[in-house]
């Protein structure tokens, strides 16, 4: 199954053009939608869970239409916003079993299956008594996650899924979904270059509502070697350095900034040359479309 997106705009009534003719396609696997807070990508993904309408363009998953066939998006439709809600007095077990009902699996034995396997998946089955008020972070996650599964989704979009979590939560979110990723179309909205370099064989770059790059990860690092240049500097000199040269990132280390810049060679013959990552290639295509 493939996902199309043709030419999909959306202006909000604030005036606020949040999708500017984007188009993608994405196919089985992890795919990383990487770009800054406020980029449009949530709207994006509101959009293609059916949550919003867009003003023009199409979006088709396999032969349905996803801006017209809304209740066929949503049966085959996995979705973890950024943030959403859970009963806090009540344990995993009884909500995902109510949230099962509400999707339409009537046959008791065949739900308690399914709540059990998702649980035990998501690696929730030691704490499937436990209230969820009481879960950590990355435990809310999870569980979001298997409420997501419930409908057996041949697409599922995860919106900032590991924002706040700690390092030991967010690898054990990451596994999990790169193992969905084997047979589901997964999206994974985030600004964390990390999560993308690590699981996503396709991924875009997305800024002010346009698609930046698409492509994959390994191949856009690819296309910035030899072209990263690093220096140390002091604060006083971040302006004029601001200024003559395209510097794509600069980070305090030590309490003094250290810059990249990119540049086909030495930009003046004091910078050292480094090998360009993930994180460069996201500032230099953010930085190309400031």
């Amino acid at each position: 199954m493939q996902l199309t997106i043709t030419n999909l705009n959306k202006t909000y009534s604030n005036g606020v053009q949040a999708l500017q003719n984007v188009n993608l396609t994405i196919n089985q696997g992890m795919f990383g939608l990487l770009g800054p807070n406020g980029a449009g990508k949530s709207s994006l993904m509101r959009t293609i869970a059916t949550l919003q309408e867009a003003d023009t363009g199409t979006i088709t998953l396999g032969d349905i239409n996803v801006l017209t066939q809304k209740e066929e998006v949503r049966k085959t439709l996995g979705y973890l916003p950024q943030e959403f809600g859970v009963y806090p007095k009540v344990d995993a077990v009884t909500l995902l079993n109510h949230l099962a009902v509400l999707k339409g699996i009537t046959n008791s034995k065949e739900r308690k299956e399914l709540v059990e396997s998702l649980l035990q998946k998501t690696n929730l089955w030691e704490a499937r008594k436990k209230n969820l008020g009481g879960y950590s972070g990355g435990m809310k996650q999870r569980f979001g996650i298997a409420q997501a599964l419930l409908a057996n989704p041949k697409l599922i979009i995860v919106d900032e899924p590991t924002a706040g979590l700690d390092p030991a939560e967010r690898n054990r979110f990451l596994n999990l979904l790169s193992e969905l990723g084997e047979n589901t179309i997964v999206i994974l909205s985030t600004h964390i270059v990390e999560d993308v370099k690590e699981l996503c064989q396709d991924m875009a770059v997305f800024n002010k509502g346009q698609v930046l790059y698409k492509g994959n990860p390994f191949d856009a690092i690819q296309e910035i070697e030899g072209k990263i240049w690093r220096k140390r500097i002091q604060k006083a000199e971040l302006a004029d350095y601001k200024k003559n040269f395209t510097l794509i990132s600069d980070k305090l280390i030590g309490g003094s900034p250290v810059i990249h810049v990119l540049a086909d060679s030495n930009p003046d013959g004091t910078f050292d040359a480094v090998n360009g990552d993930l994180e460069d290639v996201y500032f230099a295509k953010i930085f190309a479309n400031a």
